[in-house]
């Protein structure tokens, strides 16, 4: 095979849409390229004899921010055991302060941008010459009408097993700067009719999990409502066979119409993910923000009285001119509109992105190794940020896992955020752990927590035991809730 297209994904779930954008729009060269995608935390040297058995003359890599290091190791050692082998390099991660990078001292090429016209273009001159003289190249953004979709090129395996990624639209038209998106200029759509053949297909070919990667899925109202009816239709025809789609939602923007369409869709069908990131007007203006609290914090709340949508809402800890205080009250106004999960980040510094223009009045300070997580500002120190992160992975643990539904809202008491912070720092003094606590563990930790805070014994076990009374765990689940009953029993002995 003389062309490899390669990645390393997050899991293995997670199916690379970038790469087969890439392989559909090969032209010529279409059938000498081969997809290779692999798992982050796998041995770099089998990663590296597998591509190199297929003798490939070109082996492009897609970078991005939770793989730039594992490829970076293995791009080093396929420059030292296949030297002629030419390494090409794309994606966000390689496509800003692109000099600068380790990786890209090693690799041959890299492309900065879209990569669909300029891949094959370098690829087709690498091996037919004129030979480039470059080594870095401005990605051409191509016009979307003119790409070959990608959505063939997922396999059987595919679809049965992994996540699937589509995209009616690229780009977004709001500048928040600690987002990528900050530099498009605007969202560009598909031609809907060929988008929505391409889903056909798929459906017809067994697909059920649709993860929409549009920045602002809800931003032409008429488009959102033909897709959004395209998946009630398979639902209507077919409800005995379950079908759920996941959409990027600007959360200040759910017109009537769109209401009536959510409506319709039954529970276990829809997914909402709605960044917030931060109440805070001021903070809002700094990083240009552009958001409507009041008419978000309404559909969120209408979203969780009369639709069935699971909500996923983001928040962002970091953030300039956000303090502690300020944070805690976002996070209590957005945990009082009950959204089924609160995703509580930590500020990252994504490369290219304009939050760097705060760097020197905020005092920001980031990790200087992926994710490039903040690590103290002007207004929280570094002991405080890493409080912060551990209440976000405590908060995965109790509060988005859904395990500790009837436990939850007495732990949080009347001041959500205040109540488990001081959690997170006593679980952090008394386990000394953030990773790797076991659920039954995890449970007599909260049981004990209640105590110091003045609930007796039995009624925190009762409790504990209350969000796994009349409930049929999931098979997951099975061989963990015995062991949390067990564990609670034994120190209630």
């Amino acid at each position: 095979m003389t062309i490899i297209l390669s990645t390393l994904n997050a899991r293995y779930t997670h199916a690379s849409l970038g790469l087969r954008y890439l392989q559909a729009n090969m032209g010529d060269l279409q059938s000498q390229t081969e997809i290779m995608e692999f798992v982050i935390g796998g041995k770099t040297t089998e990663f590296a004899e597998r591509l190199l058995a297929k003798k490939p003359k070109i082996i492009g890599f897609g970078v991005y921010i939770w793989n730039v290091e594992e490829t970076a190791r293995l791009v080093a050692l396929l420059k030292r055991v296949a030297p002629d082998v030419k390494i090409i390099l794309g994606g966000p991660e390689v496509s800003y302060e692109t000099a600068e990078q380790a990786i890209v001292k090693e690799a041959d090429f890299v492309i900065t941008g879209w990569g669909e016209i300029t891949l094959p273009d370098l690829c087709r001159q690498i091996l037919n010459g004129p030979q480039p003289l470059m080594k870095i190249h401005t990605g051409v953004q191509a016009k979307l009408d003119d790409l070959q979709l990608p959505y063939s090129l997922y396999t059987d395996e595919d679809i049965k097993n992994r996540t699937l990624y589509v995209e009616a639209s690229r780009g977004c038209p709001f500048k928040c700067e600690f987002c990528l998106s900050a530099l498009d200029k605007t969202a560009w759509p598909f031609e809907l009719e060929r988008f929505l053949a391409e889903m056909e297909t798929l459906y017809q070919r067994g697909a059920r999990l649709f993860k929409f990667v549009d920045r602002t899925f809800n931003l032409n109202i008429k488009t959102s409502l033909r897709i959004m009816q395209f998946f009630l239709d398979k639902i209507a025809e077919h409800p005995d066979d379950p079908i759920f789609a996941h959409f990027e939602v600007v959360p200040d923007h759910l017109p009537e119409a769109l209401k009536d369409g959510i409506m319709q869709f039954p529970a276990g069908s829809l997914q909402f993910e709605i960044g917030i990131q931060s109440f805070n007007p001021e903070v809002q203006t700094l990083v240009s923000r552009k958001q409507n609290n009041e008419k978000a914090a309404e559909n969120i709340r209408w979203l969780v009285e009369h639709s069935h949508a699971h909500m996923h809402v983001d928040l962002i800890a970091g953030l300039p001119g956000e303090t502690v205080e300020s944070f805690g009250v976002g996070f209590d106004q957005l945990y009082a509109l009950k959204p089924h999960e609160i995703q509580f980040g930590i500020l990252k510094r994504l490369r290219g992105t304009p939050i760097i223009r705060h760097t020197d009045e905020f005092a920001m300070k980031y990790d200087p190794f992926p994710p490039y997580t903040i690590l103290a500002n002007r207004d929280i120190d570094f002991t405080t940020m890493q409080r912060l992160v551990r209440f976000a992975r405590y908060w995965d643990l109790v509060a988005n896992s859904g395990r500790f539904a009837n436990t939850l809202p007495v732990l949080l008491g009347d001041a959500p955020f205040a109540n488990f912070m001081a959690f997170a720092d006593w679980l952090y003094q008394s386990t000394d752990a953030t990773h790797r606590i076991a659920l039954d563990r995890l449970a007599k930790m909260v049981t004990l927590w209640l105590q110091t805070q003045g609930m007796s014994l039995e009624a925190a076990t009762a409790l504990l035991e209350s969000d796994y009374a009349g409930k049929q765990p999931k098979a997951a689940e099975k061989k963990t809730v015995a062991p949390v009953r067990q564990a609670l029993h034994l120190h209630a002995q």
